[in-house]
């Protein structure tokens, strides 16, 4: 890639790079649902002016993406997710059964349109020395869909507990395959599923990806400097006109840079303030007519 990003962290502690157009060959590829098993890679070179202090936190942010539509929201199985009937597909339409007539798991149309894509950051230290920034991949979760929402069957090999079953779809591997190397990450409490399976209210959403591990060069957070991100692209979203970026962001004493939730509340706020208002001069005006018939 020729393109160099210089990006600054000044007021908002957030950072993003939209990489829908950077990458237009993976884009391409990836319209044509046949070329599912084909790996499409792409490197985003960029410069952060300032350093980004303290906690780090990665996102893909997806834009026309519409994870609220009533089906799409119903197209899950809570009992299966809970690892208490893992066979239990009957609320899963179109996605109960593969084409053989196997139990999908997990089925449902939001675990089938899981996002996919792989992204890490490096950070060119010199113009030879290039060290990957060290991300974690836990604590992404709330707490209560980790530990109530989301449980594996009691079993200490998962593959067996889910044998005659089929991977969803679009999955390149089953649910038992996640995360080979963490127990407490695999199947259905895999917290970048979990994250996922949590949908937005909104066709433009954000969600958590990966926290930075503040060691050796990143201690204090983000340095200034050169850094990259290399994505697996694999997440289709022009077909559907949709657009998609990665976010660095931090948090200052009110959390964290995006202000329209902050925005929302304020606004709920003051329009329950207005009717009350209302409500409350409507009362007084018929308790005073009431008055003068008497």
């Amino acid at each position: 890639m020729g393109v160099v990003l210089l990006l600054s962290a000044k007021s908002t502690k957030e950072l993003e790079i939209n990489y829908t157009n950077i990458c237009a060959n993976c884009a391409q590829l990836r319209e044509d649902s046949s070329n599912f098993d084909k790996e499409c890679t792409c490197s985003v070179p960029f410069y952060l002016l300032e350093k980004m202090e303290g906690n780090v936190y990665m996102y893909y942010k997806l834009y026309g993406f519409h994870q609220n539509l009533y089906r799409y929201v119903l197209s899950r199985s809570n009992s299966q997710l809970l690892g208490k009937d893992i066979w239990d597909v009957k609320d899963c339409s179109p996605f109960q059964m593969s084409h053989n007539n196997t139990p999908i798991i997990p089925c449902g149309a939001i675990a089938n349109s899981i996002f996919n894509d792989t992204i890490t950051l490096s950070y060119n230290l010199n113009s030879s020395i290039h060290i990957k920034v060290p991300m974690l991949k836990s604590g992404l979760a709330w707490l209560t869909d980790k530990y109530v929402k989301f449980q594996n069957p009691r079993t200490s090999d998962l593959a067996s507990v889910f044998a005659g079953s089929a991977k969803p779809l679009h999955w390149t591997k089953p649910i038992y395959e996640l995360d080979t190397d963490d127990p407490g990450n695999n199947g259905f409490v895999n917290e970048d599923f979990i994250v996922w399976m949590r949908t937005a209210a909104f066709p433009t959403f954000k969600k958590l990806y990966r926290r930075l591990k503040r060691v050796d060069y990143f201690a204090e957070g983000l340095p200034a400097g050169n850094y990259n991100f290399h994505i697996s692209y694999n997440f289709p979203v022009t077909m559907f006109h949709g657009e998609k970026s990665v976010v660095l962001s931090t948090l200052t004493w009110i959390g964290g840079g995006g202000i329209f939730l902050g925005l929302t509340y304020t606004v709920t706020g003051a329009l329950t303030l207005l009717a009350s208002f209302a409500i409350l001069t409507i009362h007084l005006m018929l308790k005073r007519t009431k008055k003068s018939f008497l």
